[in-house]
């Protein structure tokens, strides 16, 4: 930030954060050896869509590199927009470090085209023997995930989500405060 911008109390949004997101990749080994919590073969990328020819044009490459993607890998895409107007990229694959190294791949590309303020979050969705529903959140702004377990219309299972903490504390960055650990109602995946 330049001089300028600080005495006038401009402030730029923080760049985005895409360093640690791989580190998913040990936790869901973590996850399925210690709690008996599979990945569910879904993940999704959510980003702001910026009303441009430019971001068209990045949408446009999206899928262009989306479909390249699916011919090595098999990944399947969807692209929506969701109830609060943010975009979705929907991804399904039986294998895991596809999904992260195509989510990174996104991340990578809407950075590079100059649309890292518009990454919300990227989410990856597990499931335990149960059948319940887990959610990985990677928040792009702090480069830190937190979990998130619906439970009914809008309710939490907090104490999974504590204890799921703890046991990934090792494994991924996770955000410490967790007043940060936004409620994302809705999800597509």
């Amino acid at each position: 930030m330049g001089l300028i911008d600080a005495l006038l109390g401009r402030v730029r949004p923080a760049a985005p954060r895409i360093d640690t997101l791989f580190s998913i990749s040990t936790a869901c080994i973590t996850l399925e050896a210690n709690l008996d919590i599979t990945h569910a073969g879904v993940a999704g990328i959510c980003f702001k869509i910026v009303s441009s020819t430019t971001f068209d044009r990045l949408r446009s490459d999206l899928e262009d590199l989306l479909t390249l993607t699916r011919r090595d890998t098999a990944t399947e895409y969807r692209i929506e927009k969701d109830s609060f107007g943010y975009l979705w990229i929907v991804l399904r694959d039986n294998d895991f470090e596809d999904l992260v190294t195509t989510i990174n791949l996104i991340s990578e590309t809407v950075i590079e085209n100059g649309f890292g303020s518009a990454l919300l979050c990227s989410v990856f969705k597990f499931k335990n023997r149960r059948g319940k529903k887990i959610y990985m959140i990677y928040n792009y702004k702090s480069g830190r995930f937190y979990p998130f377990i619906p439970e009914g219309a809008r309710e939490r299972d907090e104490q999974y989500e504590l204890k799921l903490n703890a046991v990934l504390s090792t494994e991924l960055p996770l955000e410490k405060d967790i007043s940060k650990w936004y409620p994302m109602w809705g999800i597509p995946l």
